[in-house]
């Protein structure tokens, strides 16, 4: 356990101020009675603010978040913090073990919140994550990435009409901004539900770091805690404002083959245009895919090997 506090409950008014700590919390235990335990990194500072949580790989394989949230803990100077920062490098433990988007029994984490108090593995797990840890915030960023077999551009999913909400979401360095009010389920409609503020930031790809995804985190993250009067520095605004996208679809096929995605991610795409060619194993033309209105390319598919309704790309229509 390297030395690292497990603790029986989480208590921000015992963290020490001035301290970033690091410790273990029992969320649920395993078929041999041992505890499945949450890792947690806390910062709180020397003054008074705001509680902001940043949870990451709530799907086990989405990684990029992880790396984002331990760069942001390696350079944030907790002296000069005010208020506390709650830190989740990993939501998803038997997911994160096992190399896999899901629970181990099956159940999507995002899905399924907040939970049940007597419910199966995965909705039990969710309801002891939001009783005992989100529960604590004031605010939360939540860091995802696209799913196995496709990519994604860096955007947040957000619910603008919720003005702090709106105002964290185009502080991010982001591609994109979808407004999106969150599908029942997931951790941010949960978290807004309960009064929480909250984005959810889609860094990239899965199963891996990628440099730029970092670069960009840290920035937004940074951002956040200037934006809620946590850290005296000034906002750095992204380079070019983000594509703001009223709705978003998902294009599939309605036939399978070998598939070619034809647009890159953050593309804008005509009416009509092509974005997608499907062949047979022999290399014929079976299908020629277009858009059905003008938008921009939010994710794709980058698996070629397509069945009938296989997703193609990720459609956001702009505001």
């Amino acid at each position: 356990m390297q030395n690292i506090p497990v603790l029986d409950h989480l208590a921000l008014d015992e963290i020490a101020a001035g301290q970033v700590a690091r410790c273990w919390l029992p969320i649920t235990s395993d078929a041999l009675g041992n505890p499945i335990l949450l890792p947690l990194i806390v910062a709180r500072g020397r003054a008074d603010g705001p509680v902001l949580g940043i949870t990451a790989v709530v799907h086990g394989n989405e990684l990029n978040g992880l790396s984002v949230l331990r760069g942001f803990f390696a350079q944030l100077d907790v002296a000069a913090l005010r208020g506390t920062v709650v830190g989740v490098p990993v939501v998803n433990v038997p997911g994160f073990f096992r190399g896999q988007r899901v629970f181990s029994d099956g159940g999507d984490l995002n899905k399924l919140m907040p939970g049940k108090a007597n419910g199966n593995d995965s909705e039990a797990y969710a309801h002891r994550f939001m009783e005992r840890v989100v529960s604590q915030f004031q605010y939360l960023i939540d860091l995802h990435t696209a799913s196995a077999g496709r990519i994604n551009s860096l955007y947040i999913r957000a619910d603008l009409r919720h003005p702090v909400v709106a105002a964290l979401a185009r502080l991010q360095h982001a591609q994109i901004i979808l407004n999106h009010e969150g599908a029942e389920g997931t951790l941010r409609r949960a978290a807004l539900e309960r009064g929480i503020p909250s984005i959810t930031v889609e860094l990239g790809d899965p199963a891996l770091f990628q440099a730029g995804m970092l670069r960009a985190g840290l920035v937004g993250l940074k951002n956040a805690l200037i934006h809620l009067e946590m850290l005296d520095d000034a906002l750095e605004p992204p380079a070019a404002p983000p594509v703001e996208c009223e709705r978003s679809s998902w294009l599939y096929t309605d036939a399978g083959g070998i598939l070619e995605v034809l647009p890159g991610l953050a593309e804008e795409v005509a009416s009509g245009q092509e974005i997608a060619v499907l062949t047979n194993i022999f290399g014929d033309v079976l299908r020629r895919y277009t858009a059905p209105e003008a938008g921009i390319v939010i994710g794709k598919s980058i698996n070629p090997v397509n069945q009938t309704g296989g997703r193609i790309l990720h459609l956001g229509i702009r505001a």
